[in-house]
């Protein structure tokens, strides 16, 4: 072999090393742009379920690259070299908002981005925190309450006319569409949760994710292992006592796992109390929607799949 066929072959080596550490990281997980997708409307999106709206919503006539992997808390996420380059060069960032991505205007600021950023929570009516400073922006799980989603879907509906004012009537209905979509999960997942006596309706899980779910189907919010929105909160001794206690005492019957946290604490718990976790295959979809062909492939799956797994765990 001549030296330059050597030296082409370490340069393809060290580029293909390049492309696999850009992919690295928290996100990137909605594909890369093709000679096909050119001249569509570039897209980022921060979470997996702002993601999933962006897809229902532009259709083909969008681009979309999420930042967050499926059952990648978003709390933790360090973004990529490849996130930071794909923000830089997208006609529209949207972000859940509520501050849930702590992480997002440090990123905006290295990308140099300069196209339209859309806080998706925008017309949402905010659930309070406790006054911690992880919780002073309020609970940022908005998603799961389905009329939520629908505030969320107009504010992207818009945000992408504006960028693509050809696109306007094929985004419109688009959402229109979603919307009816959500209104179908919705009833159903109130006739699921009216089958259970409302003496069952007693929910545990590992951080307080599930408030907008809560007071949307009037369940009783007995308290979770990590009592904060915030999953990198501090866990203490105390915590755990006082909680197994509650349990013990109301008659919860069984705490739920979710599937972006490790189950370990939710097991120590559930044995000290003598009641069932739901957790593995099984866990609830709390932060994240799971990967392509998983029960939590996209928003309406992930909200079928916890309301079956709460009703059947609390029969």
């Amino acid at each position: 072999m001549s030296r330059a066929r050597s030296s082409s072959g370490i340069a393809s080596l060290a580029l293909l090393a390049l492309l696999t550490l850009l992919a690295a990281g928290c996100g990137s997980g909605g594909g890369s742009a093709s000679a096909a997708s050119s001249e569509k409307l570039k897209v980022v999106a921060t979470t997996t379920q702002v993601a999933d709206f962006a897809r229902a919503v532009g259709g083909d006539r969008v681009q979309v690259i999420q930042i967050l992997k499926p059952n990648v808390d978003p709390h933790d996420c360090e973004p990529s070299p490849a996130d930071v380059k794909a923000i830089g060069e997208a006609d529209v960032l949207m972000a859940n908002g509520v501050g849930l991505e702590k992480w997002l205007d440090a990123t905006i600021s290295s990308a140099g981005f300069t196209g339209t950023r859309v806080d998706a929570s925008q017309g949402v009516k905010i659930r309070s925190g406790n006054g911690d400073e992880e919780e002073k922006e309020g609970d940022p799980h908005i998603w799961h309450n389905p009329l939520n989603v629908k505030i969320m879907i107009v504010s992207i509906e818009k945000a992408f006319t504006a960028e693509d004012p050809a696109g306007a009537v094929a985004y419109k209905a688009n959402r229109t569409a979603y919307d009816g979509r959500i209104d179908a999960l919705d009833a159903d997942i109130a006739r699921q949760i009216s089958s259970l006596a409302p003496a069952d309706r007693k929910l545990v899980t590992n951080h307080d994710a599930f408030g907008y779910y809560v007071d949307r189907y009037q369940l009783t919010f007995v308290g979770s292992i990590i009592p904060s929105f915030d999953t990198s909160a501090e866990l203490s001794g105390r915590d755990v006592k006082d909680l197994v206690e509650k349990i013990r005492s109301i008659g919860v019957k069984a705490i739920f796992s979710e599937s972006s946290l490790p189950p370990n604490t939710a097991e120590t718990i559930g044995r000290e109390a003598g009641v069932k976790v739901v957790a593995g295959e099984d866990s609830l979809y709390g932060d994240t929607l799971g990967p392509q062909g998983s029960d939590g492939a996209t928003y309406l799956q992930m909200e079928e799949h916890n309301t079956r797994t709460i009703v059947d765990a609390l029969k």
